[in-house]
């Protein structure tokens, strides 16, 4: 190990996200003693983004909890802190990269350059005041003084960045509307079953969600939007509008660079993009899994992976194995998914009286997925049998008077 970081003298890392914070600090703690340098465009210290749109937009967790890290954390380490910083342009034949005017040299480099939202087109009014993502500190900060009681917002997209965006507002006693394009909320990433749930769920809460439905246009005065312009031909009066249409990898950079992309910034099973200096983590890396390819936007796969990333950076050699599981909090559920729902068949119910809920996803007889609304019993099982490669007998599941341990040693 001392050998190769000999070899390393500097690592360079762009993004100074979940993932960026999370590789520097490995380094640290494994014992690289090199320089490294992590670069990040916004202003603030690396911080948590799955707050943003719940806690912090509430009031509940103040801007020095949101931080991964404390400044002092970084000086403490020796590790250079960039922020502020946009990189202009990778180049990795003379392993540089530039900021502007200044050229900065390494050794290796990670891209943990994560998502970008996609942001309606200027030309249905998505330039309009008022329109906002819900992606970064600076987008939270300019929606939140719009947050308040008797206000009128739209959310645009029932996937979960919409359905959170819409709990929240609906806290704080704003009128909401969403409206998903799509036949349901959530059809692109959860079963029939999990929709009903949340539909109800909000309804519950006064949120009406038109489905079926998409945006036409928004209409403003003065700059600022007043209507919306629905696909059907009705028209809302709106406060402000909540975009929550998805994500894209951010590929830019390593696309100048001339790196191999894949839904992602392409790169093997340890990290490593199609240049052997220059590896790749979070969510905007695309990675081997079970005989295809997948990238996963999720806290816990862009720590875990850029760790891995890390240990190779030093000469580990070892694959990335990824668990998926995710969650989202909605007013007083916490929903954890485990697995991947990808070519599930059929579905088991597992319910009670209250609001524990869980649904299990088969592809035939395996299990490949649970979606566990407060029930972290079910979740907790579930994960462990779908990372073991085992199933779970179906009349089990579905007898909630049965308990779900015995599971686990079958």
């Amino acid at each position: 190990m001392r050998e190769a970081r000999g070899q390393m003298s500097h690592i360079v890392v762009i993004g100074a996200g979940q993932a960026g914070s999370s590789l520097v600090a490995k380094l640290r703690k494994d014992g690289f003693d090199g320089e490294i340098t992590l670069i990040g465009a916004e202003t603030a210290l690396p911080y948590q983004r799955p707050p943003l749109s719940k806690a912090y937009l509430l009031g509940e967790m103040e801007l020095e909890r949101l931080f991964l890290r404390p400044e002092s954390f970084y000086a403490d380490n020796n590790i250079t802190l960039r922020l502020g910083s946009r990189v202009t342009a990778i180049d990795p034949a003379a392993k540089t990269v530039s900021i502007g005017d200044e050229v900065i040299t390494y050794d290796q480099l990670a891209l943990t350059t994560g998502s970008d939202p996609r942001h309606l087109p200027a030309a249905i009014g998505g330039d309009l005041g008022g329109v906002f993502v819900v992606r970064s500190l600076e987008d939270v900060d300019a929606m939140a003084p719009h947050v308040s009681e008797g206000k009128r917002a739209l959310i645009v997209g029932g996937g979960y960045i919409g359905l959170e965006a819409a709990a929240v507002c609906a806290k704080r006693g704003v009128k909401v509307t969403l409206v998903e394009m799509g036949d349901r909320i959530l059809q692109r990433v959860a079963a029939t079953e999990t929709s009903d749930y949340f539909r109800a769920l909000h309804a519950e809460h006064g949120v009406e969600i038109r489905e079926g439905t998409g945006l036409e246009r928004l209409e403003g005065e003065g700059g600022q939007v007043k209507r919306a312009v629905l696909g059907d031909g009705s028209t809302l009066d709106v406060d402000f509008v909540v975009v929550g249409v998805g994500i894209t990898p951010g590929t830019q950079l390593a696309e100048l660079a001339g790196l191999e992309l894949d839904n992602g910034i392409k790169t093997d099973a340890q990290g490593r993009t199609s240049d052997a200096s220059v590896w790749s983590a979070g969510d905007c890396a695309s990675f081997p899994y079970k005989g295809g390819r997948i990238r996963l936007e999720s806290v816990p796969n862009a720590i875990d992976q850029a760790e891995v990333v890390a240990q190779n950076m030093m000469g580990a050699a070892k694959d990335y194995v990824a668990t998926p599981w995710f969650w989202s909090d909605q007013y007083d559920v916490k929903l954890q998914i485990a697995g991947l729902n990808t070519g599930f068949d059929n579905v088991v119910t597992r319910a009670d009286e209250g609001r524990s809920t869980s649904f299990w996803y088969y592809k035939g007889d395996q299990l490949v997925a649970v979606d566990a609304m407060n029930d972290p019993r079910a979740y907790m099982v579930g994960k462990r049998l779908i990372d073991m490669g085992k199933t779970a007998d179906k009349s089990v599941v579905a007898d909630v008077t049965a308990d779900l341990k015995p599971l686990l040693k079958s």
